[in-house]
């Protein structure tokens, strides 16, 4: 892991303890970097990424000796970090394979996996201004809270594949948003077509599939001033302007886009 001091130009060594890094969010309420690992491990920055500090209370966990991703059964990591857009101490931690983890403390302490949540988490999200409300995309489906990342409900109708793999939120419409998914991993990683799909909610109705099923896995979601972008593992970069309804390819393409940030004007 590395970083940039003088916008890009030249990069240091961040001096992580641990350097394989999956995952890394920087907080919008105090501006504190953290990273999660493989082995799961999650440290902190306080000074922009100058000197580290384990979170230790993640290893203190009682589901933590059954943590295990498939592909590596001996270990685990640290897929996804949501932090609170608003409250600095509140935080949601995603092991891939092993649960959704809670801290209200800043990771002091943290709750086990939580009721009603999925364990293979792939994405979490909190709405920008609705007070409570989060969002998960796992390998079992999508859940969401209403009360803070405490407790979490399913919401896979409508949508039968169930590998669910990027989530977005609707920045003005915390009861919309969206995810990614493919009937299963092989489907969503594999060298055959993906028979991937975009898809939203609205509320309490079903999931809507937007557009055809794709050939390559959409890997990220974002947006910016009303657009919403797709990120597909074929390096393509799909466009729409109207909630998903219609989408168009941008000319720029990549060797695979696994991660997007779009910045509105």
């Amino acid at each position: 892991m590395k970083r940039s001091d003088d916008g890009g130009e030249t990069w240091s060594d961040c001096a992580l303890p641990e350097p394989d890094v999956f995952s890394l969010a920087i907080s919008p309420a105090d501006g504190a970097v953290y990273a999660g690992t493989e082995p799961s491990r999650l440290f902190r920055s306080r000074d922009g990424a100058g000197t580290w500090e384990e979170l230790e209370a993640l290893q203190a966990i009682p589901s933590r000796p059954s943590w295990s991703f498939p592909p590596r059964p001996w270990t685990s990591h640290v897929r996804w970090i949501a932090l609170h857009p608003h409250r600095a101490e509140r935080l949601l931690v995603g092991i891939e394979l092993g649960g959704l983890m809670y801290s209200d403390d800043g990771g002091a302490t943290f709750s086990d996996h939580r009721p009603g949540a999925q364990r293979d988490v792939h994405g979490l999200a909190w709405h920008p201004h609705a007070a409570g409300r989060a969002y998960e995309a796992a390998g079992g489906g999508a859940t969401f809270s209403v009360d803070g990342g405490h407790s979490w409900q399913a919401a896979d109708e409508g949508r039968g594949e169930r590998y669910v793999w990027a989530v977005l939120p609707d920045p003005d419409d915390p009861d919309r948003w969206y995810v990614s998914a493919a009937a299963g991993p092989r489907q969503a990683h594999g060298p055959g077509p993906a028979a991937a799909g975009l898809f939203r909610r609205d509320g309490d109705r079903p999931w809507q599939r937007l557009g055809e099923p794709l050939d390559a896995m959409p890997y990220a979601l974002a947006t910016a001033g009303g657009t919403l972008f797709a990120g597909l593992g074929d390096g393509r970069v799909l466009r729409s302007d109207d909630a998903g309804e219609h989408w168009e390819s941008l000319p720029e393409r990549a060797e695979a886009v696994l991660a997007l940030v779009a910045v509105g004007e």
